[in-house]
């Protein structure tokens, strides 16, 4: 057996020194397969012997066919992700032996390699199974690897699809650390775009494998430049290539776009402002919309929720509150920027809202610290529908919490003043959302509808509020009138607006009812909340029966204070 090993041995070393020394093999070694299964040979051996000596030996041949290999790639067709996987993995395991240090080796593979291939299915297969089986050791010995390529790993999943998505969740976490934890979150949510950019640089530039996008959109850039003298020698717009100019637009892309430049970036270079109203995304989506759907496009669909369920629930636990709090204006921001597919824009919608109401749940301050992104958001109400639910669902924070707890009075003043004008607009205007020339009737009833549920949270937070904060208490009662005097169509609204009045005057009664969930600090339970079990021994005053003004006949209970207080 020791023979056999020797001769099997002393056989792929050759290989290798021969594929370093060969003309032919050296400007291209990835062409020989059988070097790879020498590279993969020789590092069973080492493993099976562990013998430094050996290793020792091996290192030097293995090394060079690593740097040949990279040297290699832009001019070489074969592909090389594969050999150079399997030499990264014998520089994991023997680095300290030899004092090789990975690093710069895992980074040139990703650069150079994993960034021409990541469309070849078998490739991003090994490459997952290697980030896996090393997981333990890339994130204690290299922290920032994952988080620095998030970018381009997205790309591989967002290429493959659903059939390497469970083997991507298992890294997944290991991509988020403090530098990619804001930057990761657009790019989740813009999942399907990334398919659709790189569809486009396939139709137009070919198959992916084997071609870097960005050697790519260098090869545009002279393109670029002669129609960006053309804009200003004769006054042309880029897209004004002529008649046909139109029906050559979905088969190409801008390079100069800095929409698709942003998206289909390799590395993590901080966060960005992506572009939603270029006229190259405007086009695209629009592309997008009025033509069928690609199977890799309907998988991201799906798999883009899903990430961002892993993505909040590591936020939830792991996550600073510093990072929390700058992460929910890029959510108020991205609400209404969002794929236009209908499921799935509800559920990232719906996420995004969820995992924001959550932040305020548990750090109340955080509205009080966010009050200048919540104020503009309130004044966007009515822009879209998106818009007003994501103001609906403000409205209600900040009543729910306060304006940010009885420490924040001056942020809660100025929540209020808001509050107070988007009431003021609605009750004055009957437009919301779309324009009202073009809405049909359908539409018009849409546009009630919205409009009496903003006024109905509206009214609910400045109760709440004036509820904290009892200064405000004469200028709440001065809006719920103005509501309850007016002449809006849906009775809804100034029937609770005349309730409320009556509940604010009974201050026990309205701190039951308008009270957080959650008590102060310092109290064990919020202020007038009644608690049954000291009912035999104290007095249970302000009894909140005035919410059940509007039962008729005889109370619908039958039971009597002795069946609730405990008895001795």
């Amino acid at each position: 057996m020791a023979d056999r090993d020797g001769g099997d041995w002393d056989f792929h070393l050759r290989t290798l020194s021969i594929s370093t020394r060969d003309s032919n093999l050296a400007s291209d070694p990835a062409s020989d397969p059988s070097l790879l299964q020498s590279v993969k040979r020789l590092h069973e051996l080492c493993k099976k012997e562990y013998s430094e000596d050996l290793v020792a030996r091996v290192y030097p041949q293995i090394n060079r066919v690593f740097q040949r290999s990279v040297a290699s790639l832009s001019q070489s067709k074969s592909s090389y992700g594969l050999l150079l996987l399997a030499i990264l993995q014998f520089f994991l395991d023997f680095g300290e032996v030899v004092l090789h240090d990975a690093d710069p080796s895992l980074r040139t593979c990703f650069r150079s390699c994993l960034s021409r291939e990541f469309a070849d299915p078998v490739v991003a297969e090994a490459t997952l199974d290697f980030l896996n089986v090393n997981k333990k050791k890339l994130l204690t010995s290299f922290p920032t690897l994952l988080p620095q390529f998030f970018p381009l790993l997205l790309k591989l999943i967002a290429w493959n699809g659903e059939k390497l998505e469970k083997s991507f969740l298992k890294i997944f976490p290991g991509m988020i650390s403090a530098g990619s934890f804001l930057p990761l979150f657009p790019s989740l949510v813009d999942l399907p775009i990334l398919v659709v950019a790189l569809e486009k640089v396939e139709r137009s530039s070919g198959s992916l494998i084997g071609n870097s996008i960005a050697s790519i959109q260098k090869s545009t850039a002279p393109e670029m430049l002669f129609a960006l003298m053309d804009e200003a020698y004769t006054g042309s717009t880029i897209g004004d290539g002529g008649a046909d100019s139109e029906s050559e637009d979905s088969n190409t892309i801008d390079a100069a776009d800095p929409v698709f430049l942003e998206l289909l970036k390799d590395e993590n270079d901080g966060l960005a402002e992506r572009h939603w109203t270029s006229p190259g995304m405007a086009a695209t989506l629009q592309a997008v919309i009025n033509s069928p759907q690609s199977d890799r496009l309907k998988q991201m669909l799906k798999i883009s929720p899903r990430l961002l369920d892993v993505y909040f629930t590591i936020a939830s636990h792991d996550v600073n509150d510093s990072l929390i709090c700058a992460l929910i204006p890029l959510i108020m921001s991205r609400n209404d920027t969002i794929f236009p597919e209908k499921k799935f824009s509800y559920e990232v919608r719906k996420r995004l809202l969820e995992f924001m109401l959550a932040a305020f749940q548990r750090s109340p301050d955080f509205i009080a610290l966010l009050k200048k992104p919540i104020m503009d958001r309130l004044g966007e109400a009515y822009d879209s529908p998106a818009k007003t639910e994501l103001a609906l669902q403000l409205c209600w924070a900040i009543g729910e919490h306060g304006g940010g707890g009885e420490s924040h009075k001056d942020a809660a003043r100025e929540l209020f003043e808001n509050l107070e004008l988007l009431l003021y607009e609605n009750l004055s205007s009957s437009r919301l959302g779309l324009r009202e020339s073009a809405m049909s009737s359908d539409g018009e009833n849409s546009r009630k509808s919205s409009q009496s549920r903003l006024l109905c949270f509206v009214v609910t937070a400045i109760a709440k509020l004036a509820t904290y904060h009892r200064e405000l208490l004469p200028r709440a009662r001065v809006s719920l009138g103005k509501v309850a005097r007016s002449r809006i169509s849906d009775v809804r609204v100034w029937r609770r607006a005349h309730d409320y009045l009556g509940l604010l005057s009974e201050p026990a009664i309205s701190l039951s009812v308008f009270g957080s969930s959650r008590p102060p600090r310092g109290r064990k339970q919020n202020p007038g909340t009644i608690n049954w079990s000291e009912g035999g021994t104290k007095m249970i005053a302000h009894i909140p029966f005035y919410i059940l003004g509007e039962q008729q006949g005889p109370p619908f209970h039958n039971f009597s204070f002795s069946d609730i207080f405990p008895r001795r």
